[in-house]
């Protein structure tokens, strides 16, 4: 299973997807929680840690064991 660094506290476990005709254990990770880790860690804004998790997290391919966030309090519906 690929894991994202600097991001173990948004863990939320692992799950059993299908990607590309077989089915491969993945890290699942709380969205939120990341955005939180970047705002606290790196100093940035809501807006500027969104931006960061759509281009270089949720923007990533790594294979067949990439990762998956899920929205839990579905931050971006609340800014619409």
């Amino acid at each position: 299973m690929i894991k994202y660094e600097g991001y173990d506290e948004a863990i939320l476990g692992p799950a059993f997807i299908w990607r590309d005709r077989q089915q491969v254990q993945v890290l699942v990770y709380d969205g939120e929680k990341i955005r939180e880790i970047l705002m606290k860690r790196d100093g940035m804004e809501a807006d500027e840690a969104r931006e960061f998790i759509e281009v270089n997290v949720e923007g990533g391919y790594l294979g067949v064991t990439t990762p998956v966030l899920v929205w839990p309090q579905d931050f971006w519906d609340d800014e619409e």
